[in-house]
């Protein structure tokens, strides 16, 4: 028994009968009456693709990231899927990979289940060309397309994000103001936000007289213990630093690592900030100076924005809130 059985017994149209499952108002009494009752006789339970014909919508979003291991995109995972179950809508979940062809392989996927939208959790989906982009151009053609924490200008692409650069830049002034006057930068990829974030902290180094800024900035190996070992290197070939400003959490717990491993007193001696507040900025001892980039604000306010266009309403295409620094124990106190 399916919906198109459902649709003959009752003598009305498959849409009919999906209105009727869905609860919609557009059908008579009387009609509603009959349909019920055939799918009582039948024992009739729908499934989620009969139930999107007389609607035109699965209730469905598709949310894609890079990889679901990251601490950061973990939380913005949760709090998608939180927040659209509030709002009656279930999700499909599709790790890509950092590799272009993989992230369109895996849209043509979502879009082939008919979702109602799609949610892009990174920057790391907006490519450097406009050609590189055509996928999310293509993709919004068909469904709103939200970007969180990257910034794509499209017909029906809206962005919701932090403003890394002068969250990075506020960082680290800060770090000048509390006492350091060589700092380096770590950072993992050139997305979107990495490169906000080098503008972010070039900016600072140039305000405050560091002429070698970009000698400065440098893209760190992975793991916590690598990222040490690369600090240091970097000593070991005369550079010298004071202080060290990343691009994420577990990235500034290697650099505390580095400064423990060399007897150097943190924050007196030498300061290190992180960026994300993630639990792993208070896992490590001391606990890490951070930014919260607001990542659950920034999920709320985009599936509250979905739930807008889904109604039909004007929404703006960026939305760019501030992050704010969480003082702990990496830096000195003013």
């Amino acid at each position: 028994m399916n919906i198109y059985d459902i649709s003959k017994q009752a003598g009305v149209s498959i849409a009919t009968v999906s209105r009727v499952l869905n609860g919609s108002d557009k059908v008579s009494p009387s009609t509603r009456e009959k349909v019920l009752q055939v799918i009582e006789q039948n024992s009739y339970t729908p499934n989620a693709f009969a139930r999107s014909l007389g609607l035109n919508s699965m209730h469905t979003v598709g949310i894609l990231c890079a990889d679901s291991s990251d601490v950061y995109l973990a939380s913005a995972i949760y709090y998608l899927e939180r927040e659209l179950r509030q709002n009656s809508y279930a999700s499909m979940l599709c790790c890509t990979g950092y590799h272009l062809e993989e992230k369109k392989k895996y849209l043509q996927l979502l879009l082939s289940r008919n979702v109602d939208a799609l949610f892009f959790a990174g920057s790391n989906f907006v490519e450097d060309t406009e050609k590189n982009n055509a996928y999310l151009f293509e993709a919004a053609g068909k469904v709103p397309v939200f970007i969180l924490n990257g910034y794509l200008a499209g017909d029906r692409i809206y962005s919701v994000l932090c403003d890394d650069r002068l969250a990075v830049n506020e960082m680290t002034e800060s770090l000048f103001r509390r006492g350091s006057h060589a700092p380096v930068y770590l950072y993992r990829s050139l997305s979107y936000s990495g490169r906000k974030k080098i503008a972010g902290f070039r900016e600072a180094c140039i305000k405050n007289g560091i002429t070698d800024a970009d000698k400065r900035i440098f893209a760190s190996p992975a793991s916590v213990h690598e990222t040490a070992a690369f600090l240091d290197a970097l000593e070991k070939e005369g550079l010298s630093f004071d202080a060290c400003v990343t691009s994420d959490d577990e990235l500034a717990v290697g650099a505390v690592k580095f400064a423990l491993s060399h007897g150097r007193r943190i924050p007196d001696e030498f300061q290190v900030t992180g960026y994300n507040n993630s639990l792993i900025s208070t896992c490590s001892t001391p606990e890490i100076t951070t930014v919260d980039n607001r990542v659950e604000f920034m999920c709320t306010t985009a599936v509250s924005l979905l739930m807008q266009a889904l109604d039909g309403k004007n929404i703006p295409a960026r939305t760019v809130f501030s992050g704010d620094i969480i003082q702990r124990e990496t830096t000195n106190v003013f």
